[in-house]
């Protein structure tokens, strides 16, 4: 995600983002997030079923919503994980 907009208009809508990262999280779709150093916008590492859930989810970040953001989802296969993360081992496509 990169901001579009001034910090203070970002942290308008920080709280209700929060929120909106906190559902995200409590369904399972989010692994991590958090702020781009320089803050110029941030990352969130999400497992969800396709591309279009992905839209979708990003779609209604209040972030968007404001007008603060815009988002770009770069798809990829884990083929590799960190110990724990093994549930999100993936094979590449035959």
């Amino acid at each position: 995600m990169t901001y579009t907009a001034p910090l203070d208009r970002v942290d308008a809508a920080l709280d209700a983002h929060v929120a909106w990262l906190e559902q995200h999280y409590a369904a399972g779709h989010f692994l991590a997030s958090g702020r781009k150093q320089p803050r110029d916008g941030g990352v969130i590492l999400a497992s969800v079923e396709d591309r279009a859930t992905a839209e979708r989810i990003t779609e209604e970040d209040p972030f968007v919503a404001a007008g603060v953001c815009e988002y770009r989802i770069t798809e990829f296969v884990a083929t590799k994980t960190a110990p724990g993360l093994e549930g999100y081992r993936e094979q590449l496509p035959a």
